[in-house]
């Protein structure tokens, strides 16, 4: 009886044992696949944030609580450990990317990954456009809210300067939380870096007195056309008109003089009523930029095209009909914009 007493513990210990190992290879194979396998993200564009001292434990329970995963807690911080991340997950926005595993996941957060976003400052907006669309980032740190532009541009170490046409058209990649100065910051340089290059280059002869008059011509040039042919073209009628004291007669800078005043139409009293923008009564540049110009439009500026051509007028469809001589261009505003052509 005892020996046979003694083989049944001996076998229900094996049982048992193989039992345990059992489970333990089925938890061993059932965590690698957890490892390994996609986290349920549907669609891209997700993010998790990862708030300054948040312990690992609120990581997983947030993911749990989007229903990103449903794996056990216990998993992810066997994983953690195992990629001795424990304890070093820095805080930020991080993307979800469909197919994305745990594993890189918390690489991610282990190497401080964090998604990047990006503002672009488009060709040809005002300063008071670029405002209104930072303003509008939610995903931005506004600390330039209830600041003036003479405020503003003090901040930037800019003071006494007029903020508009000095920062330059760009895509400029960010994280959440990052300030919108930090934007402004960044393309203010990139404007000043660029202009000094372009103007170190520039053609000889040019009747521009310093970088700051090739801003403002170069804004000019971006509100006139949208065409990268015709930029040069434009900067040349712009440039022989500077050479011969002709007026710029131009609608973009009585457009910006006229402000809020402007509701979509340029009247006859608009053209003369005198003002330091309107190129129709005043000779010469106005006193400053009128937009933010591009890359092209200052390089446009300061390469202009060569020729006799000093009026355009608009087709209606995006270009420009260039001519020479006053009568050429009379007839071209009769064709093209009073719709009498001969």
């Amino acid at each position: 009886m005892k020996i046979r007493g003694l083989a049944l513990w001996r076998a229900l210990l094996m049982t048992v044992l193989v039992a345990a190992i059992a489970a333990g290879a089925w938890l061993w194979f059932d965590w690698a696949r957890f490892a390994r396998a996609p986290l349920d993200i549907p669609v891209a564009g997700q993010s998790i944030d990862v708030a300054r001292g948040a312990s690992f434990k609120d990581i997983v329970r947030d993911l749990r609580a989007r229903k990103v995963t449903r794996a056990s807690p216990l998993y992810w911080r066997l994983l953690a450990m195992e990629m001795r991340a424990s304890g070093r997950l820095h805080a930020g926005e991080y993307a979800l990317r469909p197919a994305m595993t745990p594993r890189e996941l918390i690489a991610d957060m282990a190497a401080g990954k964090v998604k990047q976003r990006n503002f672009t400052i488009v060709d040809g907006w005002t300063f008071a456009d670029l405002r209104r669309a930072l303003a509008s980032v939610d995903t931005l740190a506004h600390d330039t809210a209830g600041v003036d532009d003479a405020g503003l541009m003090k901040r930037l170490g800019a003071e006494g300067e007029n903020p508009e046409g000095r920062f330059l058209p760009e895509t400029y990649a960010y994280v959440k939380g990052d300030t919108d100065s930090s934007i402004l910051k960044r393309a203010y340089a990139a404007m000043t870096k660029t202009l000094d290059v372009a103007w170190a280059g520039r053609a000889p002869d040019l009747p521009l007195a310093s970088p700051y008059e090739a801003l403002i011509l170069a804004s000019i040039v971006e509100k006139e056309t949208g065409r990268a042919d015709e930029r040069p073209r434009i900067a040349g009628v712009f440039v022989r008109r500077l050479q011969l004291r002709m007026l710029l007669q131009t609608d973009p800078t009585v457009i910006y003089g006229m402000g809020a005043a402007y509701a979509g139409n340029i009247r006859r009293s608009d053209l003369t009523a005198d003002s330091p923008y309107n190129t129709y009564m005043r000779v010469g540049l106005p006193p400053t930029p009128i937009a933010l110009p591009g890359r092209a439009a200052i390089q446009a500026a300061l390469h202009p095209a060569e020729g006799n051509e000093l009026y355009f007028v608009a087709r209606g469809d995006g270009s420009h009909v260039f001519s020479s001589t006053l009568e050429q261009h009379n007839r071209a505003v009769a064709c093209y914009q009073l719709k009498r052509c001969q």
